[in-house]
């Protein structure tokens, strides 16, 4: 039995318009456009477009006060400089970055493993959400705090 390439193509587009994949794409994007965001502006020029809009408004720093900077400099390896930034930025950094990760790797079992689609999808939310709760926990009180 031989499988022609048209065929091989339409199986492939085919698995790329399921929604789990589609959703694993789309966040493995933004992350990457962080991580390119990051290493585009430097936190030696100070050069970042995107402001504070809390600081603006109240004049006070909130807790993601810094991230930009911090995560410019965890992508140069000036980690002691990073912590200075944002003392929460190491932890958000290393969310995304295993959210990059899980999203290539889950994809990668997704397509591979038909029957434990479920139990795949299944893990990835639970895993994704613990992280989730362990990196932004300092965030959440902070918001739960001054609301």
């Amino acid at each position: 039995m031989t499988v022609s390439l048209s065929e091989i193509r339409q199986s492939a587009k085919a698995r790329l318009r399921e929604p789990y994949l589609i959703i694993n794409i789309f966040l493995a994007g933004v992350i990457m456009l962080i991580m390119i965001y990051s290493g585009i502006f430097s936190p030696d020029k100070n050069n970042y477009p995107v402001e504070c809009v809390h600081e603006k408004i109240t004049g006070e720093p909130c807790v993601s006060c810094g991230l930009s900077h911090s995560f410019s400099l965890i992508l140069r390896g000036r980690l002691d400089e990073a912590y200075q930034w944002n003392i929460y930025g190491m932890r958000i950094f290393l969310f995304f970055a295993s959210q990059l990760l899980m999203r290539i790797v889950f994809s990668r079992l997704y397509i591979r493993y038909h029957e434990t689609r479920e139990q795949l999808i299944l893990f990835d939310i639970i895993g994704s959400s613990v992280i989730f709760l362990i990196a932004f926990m300092p965030f959440l009180i902070w918001i739960f705090k001054f609301s």
